[in-house]
């Protein structure tokens, strides 16, 4: 198994939920984490609650949606570091709301925030982990990556699209020993849910989040992926609440 305590993981969206949960636990296996997020005070909390552990963290103020910004994140990263080894982009939002509704708006933020900033995330490290002849991109999706549901569909489709642009990415850098990793989580307990717009479909889903899973979980499978030897490489990772029918 490759020893986590190496590495230099860049992770986007990390000011709570999944990205927050990533980084403690890489930290606590002796990872060096960059956090990058719009809501700089909290990541910023964060590397210090994590460094004054011990831990080498980093919070640089990001929005995914700006490719400037993006780019710095991972440049900085580099600056300090000499190299990132993993790009983790977890930044996502889900206001959903049925379609009847027009929230145009709304729409536009998740093809910016979902599909854009995972584009964005690639270009910013493909470039050095070329260089380097090895990296790990690891991009989350949803179960909704892989199901629609009425109340859900720009939310999905941009999870599809996460979906497809990994794939395409996993066979267009097996010249470089680059891995791809997709992980397609169900009900974890954060603050996503919380962002739906519409009162109908925020009333569904709080039944489904009602038996959502700590979001450690997701942390456990981020390092599951990372963790494996050079010569094997975690696809996709799809993972939901034991008792989650959808």
């Amino acid at each position: 198994m490759n020893d986590i305590e190496s590495k230099v993981v860049v992770i986007t969206g990390a000011s709570s939920g999944l990205g927050e949960a990533a980084a403690r636990r890489l930290c606590a296996q002796g990872a060096t984490v960059v956090l990058g997020a719009r809501r700089f005070e909290r990541i910023d909390a964060l590397a210090r609650e994590l460094s004054a552990s011990g831990a080498s963290a980093l919070a640089i103020s990001t929005d995914v949606t700006r490719r400037e910004q993006v780019q710095a994140l991972v440049d900085r990263a580099i600056a300090i570091y000499g190299r990132v080894d993993v790009m983790l982009n977890n930044a996502g939002l889900m206001p959903s709301s049925r379609l009847e509704l027009l929230k145009v708006d709304d729409w536009d933020r998740m093809i910016d925030v979902n599909i854009k900033g995972v584009l964005y995330g690639i270009a910013a490290v493909l470039p050095h982990m070329i260089e380097r002849k090895r990296g790990h991109i690891i991009n989350v999706a949803s179960i909704a990556g892989h199901k629609v549901r009425g109340g859900g569909v720009v939310y999905a489709a941009t999870k599809h699209a996460v979906r497809a642009i990994s794939e395409g990415l996993r066979q267009e850098v097996k010249p470089w020993n680059i891995r791809t990793t997709i992980i397609s989580p169900g009900a974890v307990a954060t603050e996503l849910a919380e962002t739906i717009t519409d009162p109908v479909v925020l009333e569904g889903m709080r039944a489904v989040y009602s038996r959502a899973i700590s979001a450690d979980s997701f942390a456990a499978m981020v390092t599951f992926a990372m963790s494996q030897p050079e010569d094997v490489d975690i696809n996709e990772i799809i993972f939901r609440p034991t008792s989650q029918e959808y």
